[in-house]
C-alpha cells in the first residue's frame, strides 16, 4: 500500500445492497488500518465524503488511519455539495487541483 492513494467515491463498496455494501467497505478499512504498509492518503470524493462524517462507521477506521499518518482529504465541490462540512469528523477539506497533484505523485486506488 507504501506509495498509493486511495480515492473513495462512495460511501459503500461494489453495487447492489446499500447495507452490504457499507459493511464490505467497513471491512476494507478495519483489514487496511492494521497493516504495516499503510496508504500516503485518503482523498474521499462524491458520496465517499459521507465516509469522514459521525453518520459513517468508516469514520472511525478512517480517523485510525490519519492518527498513523495517512493524510485524508474530502472534495469541497463535494462537501458542499451534499452539506456535511459540520459533520466531518477526520480529514481535512481539499480541492480537486490537491486531488491532481496526488495523483500525479502516487498510483491511485480506486474505491467505489
Amino acid at each position: 500500500m507504501k506509495n498509493k492513494l486511495i480515492l473513495v467515491s462512495s460511501d459503500q463498496l461494489g453495487k447492489g445492497d446499500k447495507e452490504l455494501g457499507e459493511g464490505v467497505l467497513e471491512t476494507f478499512f478495519t483489514l487496511l488500518k492494521q497493516r504495516e504498509e499503510l496508504p500516503s492518503a485518503i482523498f474521499c470524493m462524491n458520496r465517499g465524503v459521507y465516509t469522514l462524517t459521525e453518520e459513517s462507521f468508516v469514520s472511525v477506521h478512517i480517523k485510525e488511519l490519519e492518527g498513523k499518518g495517512v493524510n485524508v482529504f474530502a472534495c469541497k465541490t463535494c462537501v458542499d455539495y451534499y452539506d456535511v462540512e459540520g459533520k466531518i469528523i477526520t480529514g481535512k477539506i481539499s480541492g480537486m487541483g490537491h486531488f491532481i497533484e496526488l495523483a500525479e505523485k502516487y498510483e491511485v486506488l480506486t474505491i467505489s
